[in-house]
């Protein structure tokens, strides 16, 4: 009674639900970065916008820098061509599951989101679809199949006509050895001046002139190669052919007999691969033949290309390094204008996009405004910084743009599809991603849309075999005439380059970042080029263990003498760890002049200043000298017994679960005599849902499982998980002293004084420590984060920030507070006594651990002077929780991540205002927003003509098509947890949507929902039961509380 008394005792009240909302609100907003392995490309040369599919079923439109629209198939089913109805923002997918989906864009409650309003399919195995064609006049998609006819799907309606055009009908004035089996539809083109007449290309080369008012064939074109691709001459009189031998053929259309020119080989005389695509394209400056592929198969079979040649002094190939999917050409030409003149090639390949200019006789790139390859070599870290000064931003602008002066277009981006209505951001924002190739690249990350800024090479400083410079080979004799293009590079020279850790100390201009094997650069920040020599120190931190045998890799090799450096940073210092393994831990204070980092063997305090090392500390365990540190693999030996009772406990908390949902008189027996609290309080305090979906805390007792300490042997335990740099009250009250912590893998906390010199004497007297406390966990747990806060609960802030007015200088009376953040639990402290003040044990009440931890500012949207610190904390589950300071008090849970995207997890960077940023693929970042003032969300629009859909279908009930959010870009990881179900609730849905369902019962329950239950309901799922009927889809769509049914009727 006296428990049940104080955890209603320890409810939030009215006044303190109301200002959580204010405060605290989870939001997926945008992503950055190119779509994950892309599929399909269009263009809508009306509106200039361009749309791109993906293999898992993302579909995403981009117009000028700020205009993105998403959308996603629910099906997750790939996406295989993409097709645009010019001028009305609407795309057409073709999905490899043999269905087409109608794509709009439209205002839904003053936003502009991308839905999928229709979808048909064609089933059967001879109407599998192998390619499509849209008519000028987007009334009718062609529809070819692999069985060989041509089907006729009505846009406006998206539903089949009676039309078909027979294969049968068209091979009746066919030779004789076509007649047998063409093969499938392969390609289809319109004629350029009578939309009446289409060209088909069937799958063994034969091509016939189909004329669709007489349904006849006009010609009969035979090929004797595959056939890959047609494409018409602008005029209409001829047109062009590409076949999978390489060759290409003009052929005129009133002499079908034989072709005007080739086949020509431009690769050959040796077999060469197949043209996937060729374009024709006319201009002033001569004529434009593009194609992909077509190279020799025996030397240059894996090289993935775009040729261009323009008349008969152009040529150029392209050479990418990853597949080209598909490319079209830019033109500002009405359809009166005599000439196509291209003005811009747009490539896309699989790891990135490239646009060139074709009025520039060099045809040089474009710079990207987005869509940029955030994994041109692999990202290994992540760090963001706030509210750059303008004097560092402008620094960082001019040696980003001194260094993109390589051959770049001057020209405008080309597609400027689309309306901006976001506001020009307040501050700048900085995105620092460290790379497998040893680079640091600056993102400017202060809108919503990711621009690359600068990028910082590491490796020019090394020497070694696989880092020496090679001269550029000339290659102007060279056939075919290739051009390296893109940014794409994944293969790194060495992999002891990679960045590990990175920190910038934006007032004083000091960039540090630490590499794989052991390297930590000191930097500063100019913009003059400069020549000078770099120094290093060497630290052994396991000096003291005579017996320690280091058996990775070595360490790199510094170049001797003076390194010439571009305007940028400039490495001034480099300490070398020994043994040289990966940093893991990295911390600067630039006030003081010290970088503190850490690796599997222990950490070292470096002092830049005077160039030398201040302390070392080797946490290895005396019984583990096999020098394997964190290289080795996890420790697997587990004794019989410790397996027999974890099985046990599985088993335990199952059976707790189950009694939970149906209490008994048994509850009390097998919960110790203790009866228990709802059903999810049974692993976790009790959640309060809110009205936006998210979960607040009310901190009841819940009953904890038993954490079972770690070994003290394990071989991982050494490793240094987080170092701090704060002046605090280590040693009374009444002073503050400058201190520097870290904590390991095992649970050790050590807590060291620094001493530091008079200003005037900082040069010449040394910086000195010793060791003033030293904390060991009970568990063992690693910790991930340590922090102080003042008797305001503000975490303390670096002085530097103070000096340049970037932020408040926080009160340093009063009791001071260390936060400890283990992988299991948070603790807070009091300082200098180090008293336990409170805890809160995430892995006894939720099964969880902690892998990110961020201590964020959330401001009030309503009140921008309240401001609360708080905990923010990911687990390995993939949900976040935000913790009050310093009473642990949960504020608000939500799935952010799934738990099975190690990836994403491990990812994971905050921003000091409550946003986030994590890897959603290897190339893209998601940004979320924790805060509820703070949310950058796209605000953009289509101007579309008024009469553009005067002929489109009417949609019945918009309401309950599903909607993709521009302004809030939510592409939801898991829809249970992203609607704020809890664990009870989602189960029973499940349940009871998973028996047996009948189209009958379906329409019952829609005769029975009436408006209450549209209003009642703030988070829905959108659910469409299809029913298959020959050749369609019906499609009856509602809104229910109810997991995803598909119901098939034969």
């Amino acid at each position: 009674m006296l428990k049940f008394i104080r955890g209603k005792g320890h409810q939030p009240s009215a006044e303190r639900l109301k200002l959580q909302k204010e405060l605290f609100a989870f939001t997926k907003t945008t992503q950055h970065g190119f779509p994950h392995r892309p599929s399909a490309l269009a263009w809508d040369p009306e509106l200039k916008i361009m749309a791109i599919g993906t293999r898992n079923g993302t579909v995403k439109i981009y117009g000028r820098p700020g205009v993105e629209f998403y959308g996603q198939h629910e099906n997750d089913c790939s996406v295989t061509q993409l097709f645009s109805l010019p001028n009305q923002g609407r795309f057409i997918s073709l999905c490899d599951d043999n269905s087409l989906h109608l794509w709009e864009v439209n205002v839904r409650d003053g936003k502009s989101v991308l839905e999928e309003v229709k979808s048909c399919s064609l089933e059967g195995r001879l109407k599998k679809i192998s390619t499509c064609f849209l008519q000028s006049s987007a009334e009718h998609l062609l529809i070819g199949t692999e069985g060989g006819n041509i089907y006729l799907l009505n846009v406006n309606s998206f539903k089949m006509t009676d039309t078909i055009i027979y294969q049968d009908v068209v091979m009746q004035n066919v030779p004789d050895d076509y007649r047998v089996n063409p093969g499938a539809v392969e390609a289809i083109a319109e004629h350029p001046t009578n939309p009446n007449k289409i060209l088909i290309g069937y799958n063994r080369g034969l091509l016939v002139l189909w004329d669709n008012e007489s349904l006849n064939a006009d010609h009969t074109y035979v090929g004797t190669q595959q056939l890959e691709s047609v494409c018409w001459h602008r005029k209409g009189d001829h047109f062009m052919s590409s076949h999978n031998d390489g060759s290409y053929i003009t052929w005129t259309v009133d002499d079908p007999s034989k072709p005007k020119e080739g086949p020509i080989t431009p690769y050959g005389p040796f077999p060469c691969k197949a043209i996937n695509k060729l374009l024709y394209r006319t201009a002033k400056g001569g004529d434009f033949i593009i194609f992909g592929g077509g190279m020799p198969r025996a030397n240059l079979g894996d090289r993935h290309t775009v040729t261009v040649q323009q008349g008969d002094n152009k040529h150029v190939v392209f050479d990418f390094t990853s597949r080209v999917v598909d490319f079209f050409t830019i033109s500002d030409a009405d359809e009166e204008y005599e000439l196509d003149d291209p003005h811009s090639l747009v490539v896309l390949v699989e790891e990135e996009m490239v646009v060139l200019d074709l009025h520039d006789e060099n045809f040089p790139p474009y710079r990207a405004p987005y869509l940029c390859s955030l994994h041109s070599s692999a990202i290994t870290c992540a760090q963001h910084f706030s509210n750059i000064p303008n004097a560092l931003w402008s620094k960082l602008v001019a040696v980003g743009e001194e260094q993109g002066k390589e051959p770049c277009s001057s020209r405008e981006w080309p597609i400027t599809g689309g309306l901006v209505n976001n506001d020009e951001p307040k501050a700048h924002d900085l995105l620092l991603t460290g790379h497998e190739d040893g680079t640091v690249r600056f993102w400017d990350a202060s809108g919503v849309s990711l621009k690359a800024l600068y990028k910082l090479s590491t490796s020019l400083l090394f020497t070694g075999e696989d880092l020496n410079e090679q001269s550029p080979i000339d290659d102007s004799e060279e056939w075919p005439p290739f051009r390296k293009v893109g940014f794409f590079d994944p293969f790194s020279d060495d992999p002891r380059l990679a960045v590990r850790k990175v920190t910038l100390c934006v007032a004083s201009e000091t960039l540090v970042v630490a590499g794989t094997a052991g390297q930590v650069l000191v930097m500063k920040l100019s913009t003059e080029e400069s020549q000078t020599e770099v120094e290093s120190t060497v630290t052994n931190i396991v000096s003291d263990r005579d017996g320690f045998v280091w058996k990775g890799h070595e360490r790199l090799v510094l170049k001797q003498g003076a390194i010439k450096f571009a305007p940028g940073f400039r490495t001034d210092v480099v300490m070398q760890f020994h043994p040289p393994a990966a940093i893991t831990a990295l911390a600067l204070h630039s006030e003081w002049g010290l970088v503190a980092a850490g690796t599997a063997h222990g950490f070292s305090f470096f002092d830049y200043v005077q160039n030398k090392t201040v302390a070392s500390k080797c946490t290895l365990n005396p019984n583990d000298l096999t020098g394997a540190g964190g290289d080795a693999a996890m420790s697997r030996r587990k004794s019989f017994k410790k397996s027999l009772r974890e099985s046990f406990r599985r088993l335990r908390r199952g059976r707790s679960r189950r009694m939970d949902k149906s209490p008994s008189r048994g509850d009390s027996r097998e919960t110790g005599g203790k009866s228990p609290i709802e059903t999810r309080s049974a692993s976790s305090p009790v959640e309060h849902r809110s009205v936006d979906g998210t979960e607040t805390a009310i901190d009841t007792k819940p009953i904890e499982r038993q954490i079972e300490a770690r070994s003290a042997d394990d071989t991982l335990g050494s490793m240094v998980r987080c170092l701090y740099f704060a002046k605090t009250q280590i040693v009374s009250v009444a002073h503050c002293t400058a201190t520097v912590w870290a904590g390991t893998n095992s649970g050790a906390i050590y807590v060291y004084i620094v001493i530091l010199p008079a200003a005037d004497k900082r040069k010449s007297t040394a910086v000195t420590t010793r060791l003033a406390k030293e904390i060991q966990l009970k568990h063992r747990a690693p910790v991930v984060a340590i922090a102080v806060v003042n008797s305001a609960c503000h975490f303390l802030t670096d002085s530097p920030e103070v000096q340049n007015n970037r932020t408040k200088q926080p009160e340093t009376g009063g009791c001071h507070r260390v936060v400890i953040c283990s992988e299991e639990q948070f603790k807070v402290f009091t300082l200098p006594s180090l008293k336990p003040y409170g805890k809160f044990k995430l892995t006894a009440h939720e099964g969880a651990r902690v892998r990110k931890i961020g201590f964020l500012e959330y401001q009030s949207r309503s009140d921008a002077n309240y401001v609360e610190h708080c905990i923010t904390c990911l687990t390995n589950q993939g949900d976040i929780g935000i913790f009050s300071i310093p009473d642990l008090r949960r504020q608000l849970i939500c799935r952010c991540i799934k738990k099975e995207d190690i990836t994403g997890i491990s990812s994971l960077v905050y921003t000091c205002k409550g946003e986030g940023f994590y890897l959603h693929s290897s190339s893209e970042f998601q940004r979320f927003s924790l805060s509820a003032s703070h949310v950058s969300c796209l605000k953009c629009s289509l101007e579309l003509p008024a009469s553009s859909r005067s002929g489109g279908m009417i949609l019945e009930n918009h309401d309950s098509i599903p909607k993709i959010d521009v302004e809030n870009e939510v592409i939801e990881e898991n829809d249970d947890l992203g609607n704020g179900k809890d664990e009870e609730e989602s189960n029973t849905d499940a349940n009871a949507s998973s028996g047996d369902i009948t189209v009958d019962s379906v329409k019952d329950h829609l005769s029975t929902l009436n408006e209450e239950t549209h209003v009642r309901i703030t988070e829905h799922t959108e659910e469409k039961v299809e029913v298959k009927r020959e050749e369609t889809i019906m499609t009856i769509e509602t809104t229910i509380l109810a997991s995803e049914v598909s119901v098939s009727e034969d």
